[in-house]
């Protein structure tokens, strides 16, 4: 699915990310530990095509990324990776459903077949009752189900999920995580997810370990 090889970025004279090689398959679980400062979100971004590396390559399903021009990059992105992150970036004033269906209706899906499958994933995620509701409405717990549906409305090859229970206390935590490996399971899907939830990391398939920007596994 994904391979990155000899990945090197720095800030200014901060070296973040030094000689990262690494392989993700697909229709896993993967998750990138380690403590603060090691380079887990420089990395994912990099990986989802966020930001670029200063050096080294990253090939997604056989597509060079380092060859896109921005905007090529861009529909890349919204077409094949889907995001969740710590806080959800909901946008205020619109629905539930409207916020899930934002990614396809950048991506061209006409209106109706993009609330349609926006439909599908709320009900999938146990959001039937709560997806004319704003984000002001919703539970945090809720809100993050939200962004699990939108990431998935345009069918990614990749989930990237930044420290995505953050913000989640003990039991919406396990919800949400049950909820990646159940779409594991379900839908294939392959999830990447930087995480400092230990309990999250020993049930993934998949565990990378960094530290001070240098892959350790």
């Amino acid at each position: 699915m994904i391979s990155c090889h000899q990945i090197n970025k720095s800030y200014g004279n901060l070296q973040v990310l030094k000689n990262v090689s690494l392989v993700i398959p697909d229709k896993k679980v993967i998750c990138i530990t380690g403590p603060s400062g090691a380079g887990k979100s420089t990395l994912l971004h990099i990986l989802g095509t966020l930001d670029r590396p200063d050096s080294g390559e990253v090939n997604i399903n056989g597509k060079q990324t380092a060859k896109l021009k921005d905007k090529e990059l861009a529909a890349f992105r919204n077409k094949h990776i889907g995001f969740v992150f710590q806080f959800h970036h909901l946008l205020p004033e619109f629905t539930a459903l409207e916020n899930v269906c934002i990614p396809a209706f950048i991506g061209g899906l006409h209106e109706s077949l993009a609330k349609e499958k926006g439909k599908k994933l709320l009900e999938q995620l146990g959001l039937t009752s709560r997806m004319h509701h704003r984000p002001s409405e919703l539970s945090g717990g809720e809100q993050q189900r939200v962004s699990v549906a939108r990431a998935l409305i345009n069918d990614p090859w990749v989930v990237m999920a930044d420290e995505p229970s953050g913000n989640l206390d003990t039991v919406r935590s396990e919800e949400l995580h049950r909820i990646f490996f159940d779409l594991r399971d379900t839908m294939g899907q392959t999830f990447v997810i930087v995480t400092h939830n230990e309990r999250l990391a020993a049930q993934a398939d998949i565990v990378f370990r960094m530290q001070d920007g240098i892959l350790l596994k």
